[in-house]
């Protein structure tokens, strides 16, 4: 749905910004994994494209608001980032699949790089009340882009923190951590939230363990609805077939294994359709 959202609150958390907007319709709606698309720039903007945010908390007050978070990267994020309480925002949510959740509880790490360990909160609430163990494993390039360190240690069993400077926990990305986190907690499953080459190191190294993962894909939308094609990306489905399918409907979480990243960005030859006339994963 669309919603014209209030700005509640503004902070600035480390190297982010968190923007907090009462959205009644989408908070009721929402389902950890989900995203949200938001109108940046303005009424009279040149910036026609919208911004896709995943959604980091949900709360029921004033009716229901979420809260965004991310980093300044262009234009439209530093629009967003100057946006203070009472301002007003268009939002089109919730958008996307969610991450799928357990029956029955079971061993889970969740892993997160930057903003993109925002998402993983809200999933490890719902793992927790389903009775699952919850292990993180956040990582940055710097102290200060590591989310979520002091709240994901007081909710997990543990908690791994790795930088590649050094400054705050392990020197190294959160994939040299991962594999003795896994051994160390018998993880059953692994959800992660990164960018494209990380999850496809957590995806490797899942995959070494024969253990499944779930994986949020950080993918450029532009509508957000699956109109414009520019997040489609090669995964592989249930019947063995390659198809380019768009990260903001079909996704933007799916099985790591099921995703072609060595092939992001490109239209594989044996990608249905594609004009190499293929059809199948021949890996």
């Amino acid at each position: 749905m669309q919603v014209t959202g209030t700005v509640l609150t503004t902070r600035r958390v480390d190297a982010f910004h968190a923007l907090t907007v009462v959205a009644p319709g989408i908070a009721e709606r929402y389902r950890p994994g989900h995203f949200v698309s938001v109108a940046v720039g303005g009424a009279h903007t040149s910036m026609v494209t919208r911004r896709a945010f995943s959604i980091h908390d949900v709360k029921p007050d004033y009716g229901g608001t979420v809260e965004l978070v991310f980093t300044v990267r262009g234009p439209g994020t530093a629009w967003l980032a100057e946006r203070r309480a009472r301002d007003t925002i268009d939002l089109v949510g919730p958008l996307g699949r969610p991450f799928p959740l357990p029956r029955d509880p079971v061993h889970c790490v969740l892993v997160g790089s930057e903003y993109g360990s925002a998402v993983l909160f809200p999933v490890a609430d719902q793992l927790i009340e389903r009775g699952c163990r919850v292990d993180f494993v956040l990582g940055g390039a710097s102290a200060d882009r590591v989310f979520g360190a002091m709240r994901a240690r007081r909710m997990a069993q543990t908690t791994t923190l790795t930088t590649e400077d050094g400054s705050l926990g392990l020197r190294g990305r959160v994939t040299d951590a991962l594999p003795a986190v896994i051994a160390d907690t018998r993880a059953d499953v692994v959800y992660a939230c990164a960018p494209m080459e990380t999850l496809r190191a957590v995806t490797a190294v899942a995959m070494e363990f024969d253990i499944p993962v779930q994986v949020a894909v950080e993918e450029a939308m532009a509508c957000g609805i699956g109109v414009c094609m520019t997040c489609v990306l090669p995964v592989i489905g249930d019947d063995g077939v390659t198809r380019m399918v768009r990260a903001c409907a079909e996704g933007p979480v799916f099985r790591g294994e099921r995703v072609r990243f060595e092939d992001v960005g490109t239209i594989p030859f044996d990608a249905l359709g594609a004009p190499g006339g293929g059809a199948r994963h021949a890996g």
